[in-house]
């Protein structure tokens, strides 16, 4: 009854969802703090005033919100936790470091379905079932995924032993294969990210008739953006999330930034497939996420801030892990395994992430919690 791809699909395996009793969740990367309160007010606004709006079909290009976007990215550079809120209280400008020397402009912007759904358009745009895919081996764990759904083969590459991207290896088999390249700056789940000068130097040795994918999906934790290489670049292509940052993991938006060529050929790969696909709920607290900055540059640095006292405490007590540029940090303990090092914390009532793939399995993934969250996650750990 079935078809020969069904057989071969190997689905993607999330963080643990529980519905046995209540956990402090730090298993999932999502942000421990709510929307901001003119997302609610928006929502509230939009469902009270214009209620026949949820039998209508919603925008299907998302023109306000893409321009949204793009004003946000103007304002913030593309990461959060080193932009500078003015002392209104509502204005913010960028870093001077990550400062993007033009305009992003709407026709720069493509919104989808969270950013697995763009990068499942991604992979059937830019990746062929004839060429060799190139991963690096502990990535985002749904590039396989999609790989094996849309019948592109794949092979990996190894990280370096400091779990740094091996990026010359990468781009070489890429080369070789004559394939385009996707991976994640920072990268999940080692938390590390490569500068922008080091991935300008990349791109200027690549095919520029290839694709370049860089997943930001963490980048406004303490990554550096590619975003102000687009003028550069025309094959690079950025994809990013308001799941982390943005405290919107649980309306699945996420969106592209590139040259209009490539959100052109995005696009019509949406229209071939779905019309209308980020709602019309999605799209207005969307807008009204990026017309407040304000407020999700205060959670990324706190987070960040939590994300720096946990490292030192793990590190004091002799845990080893990686220099976190996330929203999560990717550490072991020297004696004890990674399957029970969940188990135990588990016991206590909070739940991380553990994978059993070969090379990582003595590691877990924690995402950075409140401040109450993580002081319950330290005595978790002081207690055994």
């Amino acid at each position: 009854m079935f078809s020969s791809r069904m057989s071969n699909l190997h689905p993607y395996i999330p963080g643990e969802q529980p519905h046995d009793r209540v956990y402090i969740k730090l298993n999932a990367n999502e942000n421990p703090y709510p929307p901001a309160k003119e997302v609610v007010a928006a929502l509230q606004d939009f469902l009270l005033k214009n209620p026949k709006a949820l039998s209508l079909y919603p925008d299907p290009d998302s023109n306000s919100l893409r321009t949204a976007i793009a004003d946000m990215l103007n304002k913030t550079g593309g990461v959060l936790c080193r932009s500078e809120v003015l002392p209104d209280g509502k204005m913010c400008r960028p870093s001077e470091k990550d400062a993007i020397p033009f305009e992003v402009t709407k026709d720069m912007i493509y919104c989808g379905n969270g950013s697995d759904e763009v990068l499942s358009f991604l992979f059937y745009a830019f990746f062929d079932s004839d060429k060799t895919l190139v991963l690096p081996e502990h990535t985002y764990s749904f590039y396989p995924v999609y790989a094996g759904f849309y019948n592109i083969p794949f092979e990996t590459v190894s990280l370096h032993g400091d779990w740094t991207l091996d990026t010359d290896s990468l781009l070489k088999r890429a080369s070789e294969n004559d394939s385009g390249v996707i991976f994640a700056n920072p990268n999940a789940p080692t938390a590390i990210g490569i500068s922008r000068e080091k991935i300008r130097a990349l791109l200027t040795v690549f095919d520029p008739n290839k694709v370049f994918v860089v997943d930001e999906a963490y980048c406004d934790f303490g990554g550096e953006s590619s975003i102000s290489l687009l003028s550069e670049f025309k094959n690079l292509v950025i994809v990013r999330t308001f799941s982390k940052s943005l405290c919107g993991a649980g309306m699945r938006l996420g969106y592209l930034v590139a040259n209009p060529e490539v959100i052109h050929a995005i696009t019509t790969v949406k229209n071939s497939l779905n019309h209308f696909p980020v709602d019309a709920v999605t799209q207005v607290a969307g807008i009204a996420a990026s017309q407040n900055p304000a407020y999700y540059i205060d959670c990324a640095k706190k987070i960040v801030c939590e994300r720096d006292s946990f490292t030192r405490f793990l590190r004091e007590r002799g845990w080893i892990l990686t220099d976190s540029q996330t929203n999560f940090v990717f550490a072991r303990h020297p004696t004890i395994s990674g399957s029970e090092v969940y188990r135990k914390i588990k016991e206590e009532g909070i739940l991380v992430r553990h994978f059993d793939t070969k090379g990582i399995e003595d590691y877990i993934r924690i995402t950075i919690g409140s401040y109450e969250e993580m002081t319950a996650l330290k005595m978790a750990i002081e207690k055994w």
